[in-house]
Parts: C-alpha cells; sequence; structure tokens
C-alpha cells in the first residue's frame, strides 16, 4: 500500500505545475538542435472547454513545423522571411511558420499535448512561444513574458530555454526524423 501512496504523491507533484497553465514539457534545449515540443493544455477556462489553441513560433525560429492531432483541425500562419535560405533538404525556404492554430474540442477535465518540432537558433537564451486558449466560453492569453527578478506572473508563456550547443552545432540532433 505504501508504495501506491508514494507513487500518487509523485505523480500528483510532477502534474501539478502542468495543471495550472500551457506549458511546454521540455524547457530547455540546445542551441542549434532539432526540438519536440509539446505543449500542455491542462483544463479548459474556468470549468469551460477548450476549442482551440493559438502558439506564436519566436522569430529566431525560421522552421518549425505542426504536428497534427486527431480529431482536430490545424491552420499554419505564414510570413515570408527577409532573407530566404537553403534547407535541409536542398530547397529554398522563403517562409516561415509563425503561429499554429489547432482547432477541436478539450473537455475541461481532460487534458492534451500539442505538438512542434522545430530547428533552434545557434545563439543561447530564452524563447518565448505566447499562446492563447480559446474555450466554449471564454479564453486564457498565456503571453506575459518572464523578467528576471520580475513579478510572478498569472499567465505566463511557455518559454525555452536554449543552452549553449556543441562545438559542432550538431548537439541534441537526430537526423533520422528529419
Amino acid at each position: 500500500m505504501k508504495p501506491t501512496l508514494i507513487l500518487g504523491a509523485i505523480v500528483a507533484a510532477l502534474a501539478a505545475p502542468a495543471m495550472a497553465h500551457v506549458v511546454l514539457t521540455v524547457r530547455s534545449a540546445p542551441a542549434g538542435s532539432y526540438y519536440t515540443a509539446a505543449f500542455e493544455v491542462g483544463h479548459g477556462c474556468a470549468g469551460s472547454a477548450t476549442t482551440a489553441l493559438r502558439v506564436e513560433i519566436p522569430a529566431a525560429i525560421l522552421t518549425a513545423k505542426p504536428q497534427p492531432k486527431a480529431g482536430w483541425t490545424l491552420e499554419i500562419e505564414r510570413e515570408p522571411l527577409a532573407a530566404p535560405f537553403k534547407g535541409d533538404g536542398g530547397e529554398m525556404v522563403t517562409t516561415r511558420a509563425k503561429a499554429f492554430i489547432w482547432r477541436g474540442r478539450l473537455p475541461d477535465d481532460e487534458f492534451d499535448e500539442f505538438g512542434v518540432t522545430a530547428k533552434l537558433p545557434q545563439a543561447p537564451g530564452g524563447l518565448v512561444f505566447p499562446a492563447v486558449q480559446t474555450c466554449e466560453q471564454g479564453e486564457a492569453r498565456w503571453v506575459e513574458t518572464p523578467v528576471a527578478g520580475g513579478p510572478r506572473l498569472t499567465h505566463p508563456a511557455p518559454t525555452l530555454t536554449v543552452t549553449p550547443g556543441a562545438d559542432d552545432g550538431m548537439a541534441g540532433m537526430d537526423m533520422s526524423h528529419h
């Protein structure tokens, strides 16, 4: 009985931070690597089901793709690049995804994850992914940017810490998937 209680307490402790906001499940990754983000939606809006999630992609990320979800429609907002570049497949890349919008229905008493894969910039630092959660009644705007030493935020945007990568720029890359 004790192991079950301990496991239950660990699961509850791990789940507690994610239940309060739209958050990234993995919050740091090496510069220059491919990163797969999971934006976790832990609840609806004051008891109302989530009907859409819009996630903005930071300007420093030039290549990003959303993961489709069964039962949800997916929209990609694009913008032209100031300087086109040659992609991994040799094609010229002239636009970038600036936001992804999933539309469906997630009851308030359930959670789900919305996936994005992206090539991270070479420079370490923080990347902010403002997210707007639309519900059957109301919305939650997870768009506040954290500032070191600043006040505690009530609606913080999902944030990724890009850590220094390996010298060869290949840190964290799994080329079999890209």
